[in-house]
């Protein structure tokens, strides 16, 4: 039996992206209370961070959901891991930090299929209300705002010879890709704040608002499914150390599980496809046949060059790291301070696309690029690029497995299941070898290692296809009967409960999807407490 009942005005299921900035947000009254739940635990331990620690804080399994999916025909029978953070700040803890919005089109994109005041003009005020940007306070950009963003130092990471060759190429720059020019070759920025220490939203949301006596946090807890009452959401069952209890909302339920958890906890608590949830022995209070459909994530491969004296490994002889981690600890500074990315491109490999389809990460290292000794033996130096396809056409599912709800979930992310998702990659591949056909990347080079030939590449796309773990779409919002969500975030067919995180975007944003994240709970935050959303930007200036 569960134990003794607990109330909150709000209850906010997921310490993630979205969550932690709903929880800062929904309790700055002071007077309403909010209740946080997250299956994970804190983020305490020092490689959150170190921003160069990420690597092996993402690969510890304390901190991941363990999540894969469903073996795949198309990619060779393959089952690729699907790490989602599984701690305070969600993956926004353990994500590779790159901070980027999209492009202005895909927002026009979402209200055009239906989802009013998501258009760029609308959102443009919450993305400058969320940052403290490094190019201070103006059109495009915050300098107040609780989330720090800082650009990557590309002088020790070949940002200036990758740059020279992309002119070269006849591919475009530009100053600033959450700016006016949102196509071109750029430096990195990260979610990196200036005392060189990881800003994930447990840092920069949730940690200031932990001090508030109306905000209580429970970790170490999972959401096994919404209360619902006469059609209305009015609490969570949670386990916690093999107990369940029941905790009750005043006012509304929110899930911010992101998009894997979110449709999970929906059908487990009745809302989904009828006759799948009947099948489970699951008692039906909305059929909700969106759930879990339109799963949508950035399909990518790597290629990678052998380089002739030079790379990122350099900084991985034992000692010199060693120095890096105390120099990082003390000051903050240092290599191991930030991204290791050397740039980013965003490109069209098609002339009649009105927005980049093709975004390119060069890494100045190897991919499997390990620790060695000096005087010892050290890997040889590769440098690496990530393609990554921005608006892929196919869509995958999430289902349950059973009504056991510690189960996990089944996801068919379903990749390459169209000519134009397969075209579009061998479009970036194409415009990858351009580049580095291009001097001084043409001397700085021996040879191209992976894929190494167009013989048979669409094999290679099929066997070595992973994904960027930017996962939307599973509880998207619109007004068409096949969406989950109203345009406001409210779960159709059931009051006092909304979903607040990337489960909700209409279509995935062409770039990281982590600022769009946040961005969706900045203005969430507004509609749920019935405050007027900011003004829409006028005149944006985006082409």
């Amino acid at each position: 039996m569960p134990e003794r009942e607990r109330e909150f005005d709000y209850i906010i299921v997921g310490a993630g992206s979205a969550g932690c900035v709903l929880a800062n947000r929904l309790s700055e009254s002071g007077t309403e209370s909010v209740l946080l739940i997250e299956a994970g635990g804190t983020d305490d331990n020092w490689l959150f961070r170190m921003p160069l620690g990420f690597m092996m804080a993402a690969a510890n399994p304390m901190y991941d959901w363990g999540y894969s999916s469903e073996p795949d025909a198309k990619l060779a029978g393959r089952s690729m891991p699907l790490p989602r953070g599984r701690v305070h700040g969600g993956s926004s803890s353990v994500n590779g930090m790159i901070y980027m919005r999209g492009h202005s089109g895909d927002y026009d994109g979402w209200a055009q299929m239906g989802a009013r005041g998501w258009s760029y003009a609308d959102v443009l005020p919450y993305f400058r209300k969320m940052e403290t940007s490094w190019r201070g306070a103006g059109k495009y950009h915050g300098g107040s705002g609780p989330l720090s963003v800082t650009p990557v130092d590309g002088s020790r990471l070949f940002q200036e010879p990758i740059r020279q060759s992309v002119v070269a190429a006849g591919y475009a720059e530009s100053d600033d890709l959450s700016g006016a020019e949102q196509e071109g070759f750029s430096g990195c920025e990260v979610t990196v704040d200036r005392k060189g220490r990881r800003a994930s939203t447990a840092r920069a949301y949730l940690k200031p608002a932990l001090k508030r006596p109306n905000l209580t946090v429970l970790s170490g807890a999972q959401a096994t499914r919404v209360l619902i009452e006469d059609r209305r959401a009015v609490g969570v069952e949670v386990s916690q150390h093999g107990r369940l209890s029941l905790v009750h909302a005043r006012k509304e339920v929110v899930l911010s599980g992101g998009a894997y958890n979110s449709p999970q906890l929906l059908m487990l608590s009745g809302i989904g496809p009828a006759a799948q949830l009947a099948a489970l022995g699951i008692p039906v209070q909305v059929d909700a046949p969106g759930v879990g459909r339109d799963l949508s994530e950035h399909p990518l491969v790597y290629m990678t060059f052998a380089a002739r004296d030079a790379s990122f490994l350099n900084e991985l002889r034992f000692d010199r790291a060693a120095w890096s981690v105390l120099r990082w600890i003390a000051t903050g500074k240092g290599p191991f301070a930030s991204q290791i990315t050397s740039g980013v491109q965003m490109l069209r490999t098609r002339p009649e696309l009105e927005r980049p389809n093709i975004q390119l990460v060069f890494l100045p290292v190897r991919l499997d690029a390990k620790l060695w000794y000096p005087f010892g033996k050290r890997q040889s130096h590769v440098l690496s690029v990530m393609v990554m396809q921005l608006h892929p056409e196919s869509r995958g599912t999430v289902e349950l497995r059973s009504s056991d709800p510690l189960a996990k979930p089944r996801i068919d992310l379903n990749l390459l299941s169209t000519p134009t998702d397969f075209a579009d990659i061998r479009g970036g591949i194409a415009a990858v070898r351009e580049i580095f056909a291009a001097s001084p990347l043409r001397e700085m080079v021996e040879k191209e290692i992976a894929p190494g030939s167009d013989a048979d590449l669409d094999d290679f796309i099929r066997n070595n296809l992973k994904i960027t773990q930017h996962p939307t779409g599973t509880c998207r919002m619109g007004e068409d009967p096949g969406a989950v969500v109203d345009s406001d975030l409210r779960v159709k067919g059931i009051s006092g409960l909304r979903i607040v995180d990337a489960s909700v975007m209409p279509t995935v944003p062409g770039a990281n999807i982590n600022a769009a994240v946040i961005m969706v709970a900045e203005r969430a935050s507004d509609l749920i407490r019935g405050l007027r959303p900011l003004a829409p930007e006028s005149g944006s200036g985006i082409g």
